[in-house]
């Protein structure tokens, strides 16, 4: 869909938008600002392939953030006056992005509802070259990682879809990542289908999937067992209460107080506990001294620092290593190859 979208008819309309909703009374006077910030970014896509740099002059750069709600707008632009027409047979209709899942309910005339059916369907491609694949009216439907399907008696019932062509090339046991890693994958991964299929045997069925992949990718069921009992507990616990109340207050520490330790990750490195006793030990609080959060800088500021957190990155994997994404000093320069 990026691709596809015209920047000079995207800009034009999105910016008329703008000036519509933020020139309502109480709203920021930024109109023309952010309006001059979406051309910049929408008119100079620049992509740097080895020696050569290119202005991408067509369709929506494919990684700049602002490209989701971009992309969402400007089809809502059309929808919102297309949808409206046929609510009384679209009863439902929910877009992500390039994703368009509904409900029809069906005209008792079999021809007057093919005439519906068609005109929606027309609607769908009448907005400046965007071109939609529409699936055929149908009971059952896979949308995201969702099989929904409408039962006789007409509920909807929900199963976890999974593509034939996934992997499913889980982190290896050996791999050079925390210990908790699995735990936080099983637990959420079962967490997800639990929540995903409306009938216990289909969550069994995917859960066991799930384990088989694991041991697979070389990790001992000695390990996975007691972990998927407690995740399936979890899960348990977890959807009984959804739906009540659970007020969380806000923090009451001062979040400036924090300092942060970057590393890189390596199973042989200390333990965060071990940093974080040292920390206290011997920086933030040394038995007999000033407290860290009491001492001045060098501009007479206290320097009101007494929580370290470690924010770890991973070190260069595989993937990295042979999936070389410069290519510069890698043979002759791209430009060589670029004719008059």
């Amino acid at each position: 869909m990026y691709t596809n979208i015209k920047t000079d008819v995207a800009l034009t309309l999105i910016s008329e938008l703008i000036r519509q909703e933020l020139h309502k009374p109480q709203q920021p006077s930024y109109t023309e600002a952010l309006i001059s910030a979406l051309h910049i970014v929408f008119t100079n896509s620049i992509v740097k392939f080895g020696d050569t740099y290119w202005r991408q002059i067509s369709g929506t750069g494919m990684g700049i953030a602002p490209a989701p709600p971009w992309a969402t707008i400007f089809y809502a632009l059309h929808e919102q006056h297309f949808v409206p027409k046929l609510s009384d047979h679209l009863i439902f209709y929910k877009r992500f992005i390039d994703d368009i899942i509904g409900v029809w309910l069906p005209h008792p005339n079999t021809a007057t509802d093919t005439s519906l059916w068609s005109a929606f369907c027309n609607d769908l491609q009448q907005w400046h070259g965007l071109e939609w694949t529409v699936s055929p009216l149908s009971t059952r439907c896979n949308f995201m990682d969702l099989t929904l399907t409408i039962t006789p008696t007409g509920k909807i019932d929900t199963n976890l879809f999974e593509k034939s062509q996934n992997l499913y090339l889980y982190i290896p046991p050996g791999s050079a990542h925390p210990k908790g890693m699995i735990k936080g994958l099983i637990f959420g991964n079962t967490l997800r289908i639990m929540r995903l299929c409306s009938h216990k045997g289909d969550a069994t069925t995917h859960l066991t999937n799930f384990k088989t992949r694991l041991l697979a990718r070389g990790y001992p069921l000695s390990l996975l067992e007691p972990l998927f009992l407690q995740a399936i507990q979890h899960a348990d616990t977890f959807i009984m209460n959804q739906g009540r109340d659970h007020y969380t207050p806000p923090p009451t520490h001062d979040t400036s107080t924090k300092i942060f330790l970057h590393l890189e990750f390596h199973p042989e490195d200390p333990k965060p506990q071990a940093i974080h006793r040292l920390w206290h030990e011997y920086v933030s609080e040394p038995e007999g001294e000033r407290p860290l959060r009491d001492m001045c800088n060098s501009f007479k500021e206290r320097v009101n620092l007494d929580r370290l957190t470690i924010a770890y990155s991973r070190p260069p994997n595989l993937r990295n290593r042979f999936s070389v994404r410069d290519i510069s000093g890698r043979g002759r320069d791209v430009s060589s190859y670029l004719v008059e």
